[in-house]
C-alpha cells in the first residue's frame, strides 16, 4: 500500500480504467460536410494506443460527402436511423442498407459515404484500427471515379 501522499505507480496489470460520459464528448476531430463525428476514445480523450471510438450523426436528408480513413480500418455500429453506405465495387456504386443493430465494415482505403435519404437522424458508433481519427475527404461525384 502507498503512503498517503505516496505517488502510485501502474503496472500494465493495474491501470486505470476511463470513463468517458456522452456529455463529454469531443466534436474536435476531422469533420465531413452533413455529418457530425464526436470523439470518445482516442489517444488525446483516454491516451489510447490502438483504438479510436466515437459517435457520428447524419442528419435527415444529408450525406457525408466522399471520403476514406486511410490505413485504418473502421467497424460502424448502427445505433439509430437508417444510414445507407455508399461505395463503388466493380465500377458500380453500391449501396448498403443496414437496420439498427447492424454493423458495417470499411477496409483501410476504401473510399465512401454515408447518406441519410430518412427524415430522423441516423446515429452510429465507430471503432478505428488507428487511436486517431483519420478522415481524408475526397472532391464530390461519384464513387467510381475516385482511386
Amino acid at each position: 500500500m502507498a503512503e498517503h501522499g505516496a505517488e502510485v505507480q501502474h503496472d500494465a496489470w493495474h491501470r486505470p480504467l476511463r470513463h468517458v460520459p456522452a456529455a463529454d464528448l469531443s466534436g474536435n476531430t476531422t469533420q465531413s460536410s452533413g455529418m457530425r463525428r464526436l470523439e470518445a476514445v482516442s489517444g488525446k480523450t483516454v491516451g489510447s494506443e490502438k483504438v479510436w471510438m466515437g459517435q457520428a450523426h447524419v442528419g435527415p436528408g444529408t450525406n457525408s460527402g466522399n471520403h476514406h480513413h486511410g490505413d485504418s480500418e473502421t467497424a460502424i455500429y448502427v445505433v439509430s436511423g437508417h444510414p445507407v453506405f455508399v461505395f463503388a465495387q466493380d465500377g458500380q456504386e453500391v449501396r448498403l442498407t443496414p437496420e439498427p443493430g447492424d454493423y458495417i465494415f470499411v477496409p483501410p482505403w476504401t473510399p465512401h459515404r454515408e447518406e441519410n435519404p430518412g427524415s430522423d437522424e441516423a446515429v452510429v458508433v465507430l471503432a478505428r484500427s488507428s487511436q486517431e481519427a483519420i478522415v481524408v475527404n475526397l472532391p464530390p461525384g461519384s464513387l467510381t471515379d475516385q482511386a
